[in-house]
C-alpha cells in the first residue's frame, strides 16, 4: 500500500488502499476553505461571506481579533503581519486555499502569497482580469465598492488588474449601507437591497459600456439576484470566487452513464 496524504475529494473509504497520513498538529479535517475575516458586528445574511451557510461545502474561519473594515480601507500596513499570522494558522488546521472576506485585502495579496503554501485569493478583485478578457475591448467592468475613496490603482494592480478595466462606483453615501461601514450591528435588509438596485441602474445607465458588474465587497452577494434581475447583466462577486477554488482544491470524480 502506498502512504499519502489525502488532497482534496476522498471517495468511499472502502476503496481506498493506502496508509494515509496528515500533518502533525492538524487536529481537524474536511474544511477545504479558509476565511479571514474582519472583527466586526453585523447581520451576516444567507449570501454573506460571513455566513457559513451560504456555501454548499464546511469552510473554516478565522476572526483577525480587534482588526475593523476601517484600518483595512486605509491599507494599514501593521495588518500584513496578522494576516500571516492568520493564513499560517488555517494551514496548520489543514485548509486547501485561504480567501479574504473584503476587497480591499487586496492591498496584501502579493506579500501574503510569499509567505504561505497553499493558493490565496483575498479579494474579489481577483476576478477582474478574467472577467476583462471575455468582453469586448472598449468594454468595462462595472465595480460596486463599499468606499469609491478607499478603492485606488494600487489596490487593482495587486490584483493584477489595472484602472483602464473598470468603472467605478461606492456605496459609501448609501444610508442603510452606512450601518455596514460603521459596524452598526443592525440595518434594513430591504432598504439596503432597494438602494444597491437603485445604484447599480443608474450606474449602468451612466455607463452604458458596462459588460459586467464586480461586487467588491462581502456583504453585497445576498442582493446579487436582485442587481441582476434589475440590470441584466452578469454579476461576479466573492461568492463567485470561493465556489470557483474550491472546485480547484477539491474536485470530485463525474458519474452517470455514456
Amino acid at each position: 500500500m502506498d502512504k499519502n496524504p489525502i488532497y482534496g475529494y476522498m471517495r468511499l473509504s472502502s476503496q481506498l488502499n493506502a496508509d494515509v497520513s496528515i500533518p502533525k498538529g492538524q487536529a481537524i479535517a474536511g474544511k477545504a476553505i479558509g476565511i479571514l475575516v474582519l472583527d466586526e458586528s453585523l447581520p451576516f445574511l444567507p449570501g454573506d461571506v460571513q455566513n457559513a451557510g451560504t456555501f454548499k461545502f464546511p469552510v473554516r474561519y478565522k476572526i483577525l481579533r480587534g482588526i475593523t473594515g476601517k484600518q483595512i480601507l486605509s491599507h494599514d500596513p501593521d495588518l500584513l503581519d496578522l494576516i500571516i499570522k492568520a493564513g499560517k494558522e488555517l494551514e496548520k488546521e489543514g485548509v486547501r486555499a485561504i480567501v479574504g472576506a473584503c476587497g480591499y485585502f487586496g492591498y496584501y495579496q502579493k506579500e501574503t502569497t510569499t509567505k504561505l503554501d497553499v493558493p490565496v485569493f483575498l479579494s474579489s478583485l481577483l476576478q477582474i482580469p478574467i472577467i476583462k478578457r471575455a468582453f469586448k475591448a472598449n468594454q468595462k467592468i462595472g465595480v460596486i465598492c463599499a468606499d469609491s475613496e478607499a478603492f485606488t490603482p494600487d489596490l487593482l494592480r495587486a490584483c493584477g488588474a489595472d484602472i483602464s478595466d473598470v468603472v467605478i462606483v461606492g456605496a459609501q453615501d448609501l444610508p442603510e449601507f452606512q450601518n455596514i461601514l460603521r459596524s452598526t450591528g443592525h440595518f434594513i435588509p430591504a432598504k439596503l437591497e432597494q438602494e444597491l438596485v437603485g445604484l447599480s441602474k443608474r450606474f449602468v445607465v451612466k455607463n452604458p459600456h458596462i459588460a459586467a458588474i464586480l461586487l467588491e465587497c462581502s456583504d453585497m452577494p445576498p442582493y446579487a439576484w436582485s442587481i441582476q434581475n434589475a440590470t441584466g447583466l452578469p454579476v461576479f462577486d466573492f461568492t463567485t470566487l470561493i465556489n470557483w477554488v474550491y472546485n480547484a482544491v477539491v474536485r470530485c470524480p463525474f458519474t452517470g452513464f455514456i
